[in-house]
C-alpha cells in the first residue's frame, strides 16, 4: 500500500496515515493479519518524523484497527462493531457532511450515487469475516 502525505493539508500527517490505513483495510489493500512496517520504516519511507507514526499506529490501536506482537509488530485487525453511542457519533459525522453537500447545491440523486460509488470500492472480503 502506497502511503500519500500531503504536508500542506491542514489534516495533521498523523490523522492522513490513519485514514489512509483504514481506506487500505477497507479496499482490501490492507488485509486482516497483515504486519504493517514498523515505526521506523514508516517514517523513512513516507519521510516524517517516528513520533508521527507512532502516533498514527497508536490511534489505530486505540480503535481497534491495529495490534501490537512483539515479534510481528503491528498487524491489522477490525474493530469491533459500532455500539449505539458509535453509531450516533457516525450518523452525526454523516449529518455534516450531507449539510455541506446541500448548502452546495449537491442533488440527492448525486449523493446516493456517491456513496453507491464508495460502497462498491470497499472489500467485500470484510463482511465475510463477521
Amino acid at each position: 500500500m502506497l502511503l500519500e502525505i500531503n504536508t500542506r493539508s491542514e489534516i495533521p500527517i498523523y490523522q492522513q496515515l490513519s485514514e489512509q490505513i483504514i481506506m487500505g483495510i477497507a479496499t482490501g489493500e490492507l488485509a486482516v493479519g497483515e504486519s504493517l512496517p514498523t515505526v521506523r520504516q514508516l517514517a523513512d519511507e513516507v519521510g516524517v518524523n517516528t513520533m508521527t507514526i507512532s502516533k498514527s499506529y497508536n490511534q489505530l490501536k486505540e480503535a481497534g484497527y491495529l495490534i501490537t506482537d512483539r515479534r510481528k509488530g503491528s498487524i491489522v485487525t477490525l474493530p469491533k462493531p459500532y455500539q449505539k453511542d458509535e453509531k450516533e457519533l457516525l450518523k452525526s459525522r454523516l449529518a455534516q457532511i450531507l449539510a455541506e453537500a446541500k448548502v452546495h447545491q449537491l442533488k440527492e440523486n448525486e449523493v446516493n450515487s456517491f456513496i453507491k460509488e464508495i460502497w462498491s470500492g470497499f472489500s467485500e472480503s470484510i463482511n465475510s469475516l463477521e
